[in-house]
């Protein structure tokens, strides 16, 4: 069997890659040794957020009396939550599995190995190809704390399918994966504590952002243990010990559970990357150049794999860009006037319950702050130079709930910021967060006002 494009991995690289080259007509082949959709759609974005909101609305069942609201005894079901999410991530997959199949794609289950680049084997198949694209994504990492193994510890996949509800439960690693589980749990009534060695929680994002959420979780029972390394782990009868040291010297904790959420590494074993010989970055991820292609013609790699941004929608852009390639289609999107990749306005987002942390670049330059006249709170850094915004860190309470935003802006020069171009970022972030909200902004500007509908 040969095929115009043979595809390793059904996450969201890979199944946008599949849907695109098919939709153009070229023949593909996807294979996917779990279910389509990735680790996203399966065991990460999407389940968390079906539990998230299930929290979210037991919380607002629990405080209902706030808006004159009598909601008698609230209580959760938690073996139903996770029932839930399972059907939201079948329906879902399902979904991505129909519009393949619209486009003609051949999706084979089963674990995939590269024999060379024009040679895939599946099963006792062998698929010829003319241009090969890996999307294998990451996996959880697992660091080399003493005394791990000898612990049954959870890692996101546990912990999204636990369906009792432990009394506490110690969090290594205060990323994202660490404070979305973090927010669950603690909506839940667990008693939680979370152990970073960084000196703030969510490290990629604004510091002074982080500070702000991890104040209000601190406010509602969570512990954190900053600048602090775990030196070990060990089975109790009650639970689990976490040893760890830090300034102020050596100490433990005990919890009934313990999740590992320490970050993702790209997954390059096990599929015959070695076989292709491909050049890798000094981080040990695999070198593409602008169009995704490696450092052998006819194979692309997109997604967790080349390691640039371990995000969803970046996978998708990627995958866009790569059989754009293919198809010898100009994307004028790709780059930027020195011919780089443009990651840096790639927007990453993370939810816990009613916080929303949203950062597009790290750049910093002159800021904007947006305040809010509402029942919530949102607080909003814009980073300007001169025409441009060039980064926005964006942080939303009860981002949920249905009103109107109201928001002042204000500059700290008066020759930064043209208001169409604040108008188009906001916009942007109005559409990738709350997209499904009617939202209206009222932005004053130099002594002026603009009405903005999205």
């Amino acid at each position: 069997m040969k095929y115009q494009i043979a595809i390793i991995g059904g996450g969201p690289a890979g199944y946008t890659a599949a849907e695109v080259a098919g939709k153009a007509g070229l023949s593909v082949v996807l294979f996917e040794k779990r279910s389509l959709g990735g680790v996203c759609l399966n065991e990460g974005c999407i389940p968390t957020k079906t539990l998230l909101y299930s929290a979210k609305v037991y919380d607002y069942a629990k405080h209902a009396s706030k808006y004159a609201v009598t909601v008698p005894e609230a209580s959760f079901d938690l073996g139903k939550i996770v029932a839930r999410k399972s059907k939201v991530v079948r329906k879902l997959v399902l979904g991505i599995k129909a519009k393949l199949t619209a486009h003609q794609v051949n999706i084979v289950t089963g674990e995939a190995t590269v024999i060379d680049k024009n040679t895939v084997k599946c099963g006792e198949e062998i698929y010829e190809c003319e241009n090969l694209l890996l999307c294998t994504g990451s996996d959880t990492f697992i660091p080399p704390i003493p005394g791990v193994d000898g612990v049954d510890y959870w890692t996101h996949r546990d912990a999204l399918d636990n369906k009792e509800v432990p009394a506490s439960l110690a969090i290594v690693g205060g990323g994202v994966i660490g404070m979305e589980f973090a927010s669950f749990f603690n909506s839940l009534g667990v008693q939680v504590i979370v152990v970073e060695m960084m000196d703030e929680i969510l490290g990629g994002m604004d510091k002074e952002l982080s500070a702000m959420l991890r104040a209000e979780y601190a406010k509602k029972g969570i512990k954190f243990l900053l600048s602090t390394k775990v030196v070990g782990v060990a089975k109790e009868e009650n639970g689990v010990t976490v040893s760890y040291e830090n300034a102020e010297g050596a100490g433990s904790v005990t919890a009934e559970k313990l999740l590992m959420s320490v970050g993702r590494r790209p997954v390059m074993k096990g599929f015959g990357l070695e076989n292709l010989n491909l050049e890798l970055t000094e981080r040990k991820c695999v070198k593409v150049d602008e169009h995704m292609q490696s450092s052998v013609p006819g194979v692309y790699v997109c997604g967790d794999l080349n390691g640039v941004s371990l995000l969803a929608h970046t996978a998708v852009r990627e995958a866009e860009v790569a059989v754009h390639h293919i198809l010898g289609k100009e994307d004028h999107r790709t780059s930027n006037q020195s011919g780089k990749r443009k990651y840096g306005s790639m927007i990453n987002i993370i939810s816990t319950k009613r916080f929303i942390f949203c950062s597009a670049s790290r750049l910093v330059a002159y800021q904007v702050r947006i305040s809010t006249a509402n029942t919530g709170r949102t607080y909003c850094f814009m980073c300007i130079y001169h025409d441009f915004i060039i980064g926005c860190f964006l942080y939303r309470i009860e981002i949920m709930v249905v009103h109107p935003l109201s928001v002042m802006v204000f500059s700290t020069r008066d020759d930064v910021a043209h208001i169409t171009t604040l108008y188009r970022v906001i916009t942007i972030i109005g559409h990738k967060l709350v997209s499904f909200v009617h939202v209206s902004f009222v932005v004053t500007y130099r002594s002026r006002s603009f009405m903005m509908h999205h």
